[in-house]
């Protein structure tokens, strides 16, 4: 049986979704699953954790750890590591879990993947698919020895399944120092109010056929009727259309929602590469030839500044 710990990113009692999936994933595989948390106020997050399949919780928690340090945040892993003894130990593919995994790997002299879409265990053979060169390919990984696996794990690579409510065994870990030489005073965000693309379960994403601002205010409401977050492609923040934070693509956030809508964007590889394990892909474009219909599940050929008034208006009639 693998033994995994579960590296989960919060903010106070809120677990983001990918963690609960690897822990989803772990139980419905039969393997044991521990979690680590890193933060401040993130010890009441515990139970949650307990109720996706964590057997112990491993918790650094306090006002020093709110901001992300790799030095703080990896030690305190390190010590979770050390104490639960994994054989695996699985990371979001996330800002934090890309700069954690390899520090964590090189740590502990381990092997280590990143960006994992599929994971199977024939009887301690371990191996991993995660996608290459732009989407292009997908490498088969299998990993040899017996030394620590360490992976960054795409979100909405495995399914969730319904909690089943537990007290966590909650595990304190000590405080980490830090080195003192780099200190995290302040993370400045953006304060838009908007969906996170990362838990989405449906985005609207806007391109360069937009042609400007107010293309994007025109695309805007109809993510706002559907509940969805807003994104783009490169081309649109490059413009300075939208903020980076919204980008989906191989420079941006790599996403999987439920359903993604392609809204004005041609389809580069660069950006297929961020949102192509989207379950289904709605497109509108007016050429009938642009790349992102070959990966489309529905597509609609027309000037997207008729297209998507109309679509805002069916929305609102379905949804009454």
């Amino acid at each position: 049986m693998s033994k995994i710990l579960v590296v989960a990113e919060a903010k106070g009692a809120e677990v983001r979704k990918p963690a609960l999936e690897q822990l989803s994933k772990a139980r419905a595989a039969g393997w044991q699953a521990d979690a680590v948390l890193v933060g401040s106020g993130v010890k009441a997050a515990a139970d949650t954790l307990a109720a996706y399949g964590a057997k112990s919780v491993y918790v650094a928690d306090d006002a020093g750890l709110a901001n992300f340090a790799l030095d703080r945040y990896g030690a305190a892993v390190l010590e979770a590591v050390e104490k639960a003894q994994p054989e695996q130990l699985w990371l979001t593919t996330s800002e934090a879990g890309k700069a954690l995994g390899p520090y964590l790997a090189g740590k502990k002299k381990g092997a280590f993947v990143s960006d994992v879409t599929a994971l199977e265990d024939a009887g301690g053979q371990i191996t991993v698919r995660r996608p290459a060169m732009a989407t292009k390919v997908v490498q088969v990984v299998k990993f040899k020895g017996t030394g620590l696996k360490v992976l960054t794990i795409r979100g909405g690579a495995f399914d969730l399944t319904p909690a089943q409510p537990a007290a966590a065994n909650v595990v304190s870990l000590a405080t980490p120092p830090g080195n003192g030489r780099i200190v995290v005073k302040e993370v400045r965000k953006e304060g838009t109010g908007q969906i996170d693309l990362g838990e989405a379960r449906m985005i609207v994403s806007v391109g360069r056929g937009v042609k400007g601002p107010e293309g994007v205010d025109l695309v805007r409401p109809l993510a706002q009727v559907l509940g969805a977050a807003l994104g783009s492609s490169r081309a649109v923040v490059d413009s300075g259309w939208l903020p980076y934070e919204h980008q989906v693509g191989q420079t941006g956030r790599v996403v999987s929602p439920d359903v993604y809508f392609a809204v004005g964007i041609s389809g580069a590889i660069q950006h297929l590469a961020g949102m192509s394990g989207s379950k289904l892909i709605v497109a509108v474009n007016k050429d009938p030839e642009a790349p992102i219909f070959s990966v489309a599940d529905y597509g609609i050929v027309g000037d997207l500044f008729k297209v998507v008034p109309v679509l805002i208006e069916e929305v609102k009639k379905h949804r009454g």
